[in-house]
C-alpha cells in the first residue's frame, strides 16, 4: 500500500510563500482559505531574534482524526495512496473535521463559489473598482468568471466517482489540501507524483511522493540528509502524520510574526523600561 506524504526542509525555506500562491491558483480556493500555509515565527528578544518558517499543508495522517469524527463519512482516507479526501456530495458542513484536526488545515466554504472567489462576482468595493478600471481598458471585458480557472479540477476522482479536487465547491462544505489529487488521477505522467506547492518552490524545500517507497523523492531526500534533525508536527497526537520536517524544530517560546505582534503602546512602554545601554554595541556609554 502506498502512502503519499511530504518531506519539508525548513532549513532551506525562506518564507517567500510562493507555495501558498501556487496552491490557490492550482486549486481555485476561495478567499480566506489557504490549503498551504507558511507559519512565520520568531524566537528570542531584540536584538537577539531569529526567524523561522514552517509550511503547513494537510498532513494526510495514517490515522486521521478528521475522518474519525465525520458523521457522514464524507471525510475519508483513500486506500490506494493514503490521501485524505472530502466527498463534497455528502459533506453536511458540521465542521467536526475542523475541530477534530490538530493542524488547523480545514476551511469552511462560507459563500457560494462565485461570491467566494477573487473575481468580479465578489460584489465588494475592491472588486468593483478593479472591474471599472479594467473595463476602461477593455470594453469587451465579460467579467463574469473568477480570477482564474483550472480545467483539470472538473474531473471526478475515485473511488467515489465524485469531484473531490479543488476548493471551489458549494457553500456549507469543508475543504482542505488534497495533495493535488486531480494531478495524481490525471493520467498525465508529468503531473502524477507532483503538487503545485512542490513544483513552484524556488529552492527545493518540498519533496512529495510515496513515503512507503524507498526510491521515492521524499525517501531519497531523507536518506541524503541522514544526519539532519527530523521531526513531525504534533507527533504525539496519535494521528500519525505523513509530513516530515528537516531542520530545527520551533521551540515552545516561538511566537507568530503575524498574529502576535505586541500592541504598539505596550512596545513603546517596554522600550522606556529597557536599559538604554543595550543600544551600544561595544558596551560604551550612551550619548
Amino acid at each position: 500500500m502506498s502512502q503519499m506524504g511530504m518531506v519539508i526542509d525548513v532549513e532551506r525555506c525562506q518564507g517567500c510563500r510562493a507555495c501558498m500562491v501556487a496552491c490557490k491558483t492550482e486549486n481555485d480556493t476561495p478567499r480566506g482559505a489557504f490549503w498551504m500555509n507558511v507559519f512565520r515565527y520568531e524566537e528570542g528578544e531584540f536584538p537577539d531574534v531569529e526567524q523561522g518558517f514552517t509550511p503547513n499543508p494537510c498532513h494526510h495522517c495514517s490515522e486521521p482524526s478528521c475522518a474519525d469524527v465525520c458523521p457522514t463519512n464524507a471525510r475519508f482516507k483513500r486506500e490506494e495512496d493514503g490521501i485524505v479526501l472530502t466527498d463534497y456530495s455528502t459533506c453536511i458542513g458540521c465542521r467536526y473535521c475542523e475541530v477534530g484536526c490538530p493542524y488547523g488545515v480545514n476551511f469552511f466554504q462560507w459563500r457560494d463559489p462565485e461570491e467566494g472567489q477573487y473575481g468580479f462576482a465578489a460584489d465588494d468595493e475592491l472588486a468593483r473598482e478593479v472591474r471599472q478600471n479594467l473595463e476602461e481598458l477593455d470594453a469587451d471585458l465579460d467579467g463574469s468568471g473568477g480570477a482564474w480557472e483550472n480545467p483539470r479540477l472538473q474531473a471526478a476522482q475515485e473511488p467515489r466517482g465524485t469531484k473531490m479536487g479543488g476548493g471551489n465547491h458549494k457553500v456549507g462544505t469543508m475543504g482542505k489540501c488534497t495533495f493535488c489529487v486531480h494531478r495524481q488521477d490525471s493520467g498525465d505522467d508529468e503531473l502524477a507524483g507532483t503538487t503545485a506547492c512542490e513544483e513552484v518552490c524556488p529552492i527545493n524545500v518540498i519533496h512529495f511522493g510515496d513515503m512507503e517507497d524507498p526510491q521515492s523523492k521524499p525517501r531519497q531526500y531523507l536518506e541524503e540528509k541522514g544526519a539532519k534533525q527530523r521531526w513531525k508536527m504534533l507527533e504525539n497526537s496519535g494521528n500519525e502524520p505523513n509530513v516530515v520536517y528537516l531542520g530545527d524544530k520551533p521551540s515552545n517560546a516561538a511566537r507568530g510574526m503575524e498574529n502576535e505582534y505586541k500592541d504598539t503602546d505596550e512596545a513603546i512602554e517596554a522600550e522606556r523600561e529597557r536599559d538604554a545601554a543595550y543600544l551600544v554595541a561595544d558596551g560604551g556609554e550612551v550619548q
